[in-house]
């Protein structure tokens, strides 16, 4: 590999595990990535979802960060518009004082649920209108100086925990431009726009204080096994998990009723979602991922281990390691 290699870990509570399980193989993985030479771990906040177990980002990752010793962490992100700047500055500044040195905080401005959840969260539908200013706002607590008179992040004033801007489409890629942040698009499930973004990122970017020149990071999927069979077993597995994740409203689709809507038009959504995938043997994955960086005009590539278990993804981490090039710790 050409660039170097990240981890999103979604905390995927796979068929027949619990969100306790899910956490632990959440430890498992990111000692693993330590061990191996990834580069970081990003946990992804969303609501309300039966399979995730990522919710309260900041709390997963202080669990992590104590249970690791070198590996950055962090968000990929925290939904920004479904809390204060001042609350997500005192936790990650708290982060970043316990584990120095060692805390990401990437910042996204979906819901990063549904409708109903989103009022759940206290949050209107012109809560991401105000994204941009609750970025520099946050930079403020963190960074100094405060934006907000008379009021600082304690812990978090001087921290200065890198801050990096998420998205799926132009409007990220323009922020991250216009502050000049680290810019890191979400192809592993929104790809449609990945080149355009990226390429209008890199012509607008402006310098500052926290970086000199832009900076890219793309998500890619990986399901790396010890055969291509295995891969595209597990590979199907996850396809047939999102059915019902999307589809299921509460309930498990068995195989043949999963299979019937991946044939269906609503199934190529999850299919579109999932085209950047790189499934197969270690070798078939380096492979593609060495064309997608190119492709993606990437910095560094954050991958999805893509499964329904902790063993299967702890191999695939494993496997990429080997032909990737990382070094370990």
């Amino acid at each position: 590999m050409t660039v170097p290699l990240s981890i999103l870990d979604l905390a995927t509570i796979g068929k027949g595990q619990t969100a306790a399980e899910s956490l632990a193989g959440s430890v498992a993985m990111a000692q693993k990535a330590e061990e191996l030479g990834y580069r970081r771990v990003w946990y992804a906040e969303h609501h309300n979802m039966s399979a995730i177990a990522s919710s309260a980002t900041s709390v997963l990752i202080a669990h992590v960060a104590a249970h690791t010793n070198t590996i950055r962490l962090g968000a990929g992100g925290v939904m920004l518009p479904n809390h204060s700047p001042l609350t997500i500055a005192e936790q990650f500044g708290t982060l970043e004082t316990l584990h120095p040195g060692r805390i990401d905080l990437g910042l996204g401005r979906a819901p990063g649920s549904d409708q109903n959840t989103m009022r759940a969260l206290r949050r209107d539908h012109t809560s991401s209108d105000a994204f941009p200013q609750d970025v520099l706002e946050l930079q403020g607590y963190l960074t100094g100086p405060t934006r907000i008179q008379g009021v600082e992040a304690t812990p978090g004033k001087g921290t200065n925990v890198p801050l990096y801007i998420l998205g799926s489409s132009l409007f990220g890629a323009q922020l991250a431009a216009q502050f000049g942040l680290p810019y890191a698009f979400a192809s592993h499930f929104a790809p449609a726009a990945l080149q355009d973004a990226v390429a209008i990122y890199r012509r607008d970017f402006k310098p500052s204080e926290q970086l000199s020149e832009p900076y890219v990071i793309a998500g890619v999927n990986v399901t790396a096994a010890d055969t291509n069979a295995e891969a595209q077993a597990i590979h199907l597995a996850v396809k047939r998990a999102r059915v019902s994740l999307f589809f299921g409203g509460g309930r498990q689709f068995t195989d043949d009723e999963a299979d019937m809507v991946l044939d269906s038009p609503q199934g190529q959504h999850i299919a579109q979602m999932m085209k950047f995938s790189a499934v197969g043997t270690k070798d078939v994955v380096r492979d593609y991922l060495d064309e997608f960086a190119q492709h993606a005009d990437a910095d560094e590539l954050i991958v999805a281990h893509q499964s329904n278990g902790t063993e299967e993804r702890l191999r695939s981490v494993e496997l990429v390691a080997e032909v990737a090039g990382l070094v370990p710790a």
